[in-house]
């Protein structure tokens, strides 16, 4: 499913227990501090009657993938697929600098004090409490690479902080040493797949939202490793 509801969201997936919509980028998925009008509030209006929830987020710069359930007894099995890690995430991301070919990072994340921003402590050895993320380089030009990145875990700023360690940080992404913002305050990172095993069908599911056309996307799509 592909299609653009009368609220300007384009609803990836829909049955009587989920909903998966292209988030744009700049909006966050529940209420904040801001008061911004949210993601959730929009599905909910797109399912009148339905109790919405929100079994994982995206950053508010961050498009793509989004998924919502349609019931409380979905909820509790998506919240327990994320929490199991029984759901595969891959990303697509546009970094500074030329990146290698592959790599696996490993960090223990720890909030920085006084801030919404995650520091990353390298480790040598993958363990409890550390966080993994692998990519692949799809694309590379002279300032850029286009990343796939599949997070493990769901840790607070993960792939954002990691990249960024790595000495590779996300286009746009200021907050974690980008050089310079986008217009739109959005940053180059796509939640580009989601996989996992419906709660309710016992299906197998993959939801995939469409990479951005926007900025140097297109490019980068467009070119080789």
């Amino acid at each position: 499913m592909n299609n653009t509801d009368a609220l300007g969201l384009q609803v990836l997936f829909r049955d009587g227990h989920l909903l998966a919509v292209n988030k744009p980028p700049g909006i966050a998925v529940q209420k904040d501090r801001s008061g911004d009008p949210c993601l959730l509030d929009r599905v909910q209006a797109l399912c009148p009657g339905a109790a919405v929830g929100s079994p994982h987020r995206l950053d508010r710069p961050v498009g793509g993938v989004a998924l919502f359930t349609l019931d409380a007894a979905t909820l509790r099995g998506m919240d327990a697929l994320f929490r199991e890690r029984k759901v595969a995430k891959t990303y697509l991301a546009i970094v500074e600098g030329l990146a290698p070919e592959d790599g696996k990072l490993m960090h223990r994340l720890k909030h920085a004090a006084g801030s919404r921003k995650s520091i990353a402590v390298n480790e040598e050895e993958d363990g409890e409490g550390i966080s993994v993320l692998q990519f692949v380089r799809r694309s590379a030009g002279d300032r850029y690479s286009l990343l796939e990145v599949v997070p493990g875990g769901g840790a607070f700023h993960q792939i954002r902080a990691q990249l960024a360690a790595a000495g590779f940080p996300i286009k746009g992404d200021v907050k974690y040493g980008a050089r310079r913002g986008e217009r739109d305050r959005s940053i180059a990172l796509h939640a580009w797949r989601l996989s996992f095993i419906h709660p309710g069908t016992r299906e197998a599911l993959l939801i995939e939202a469409p990479a951005p056309t926007t900025s140097i996307w297109p490019v980068m799509l467009g070119q080789k490793a």
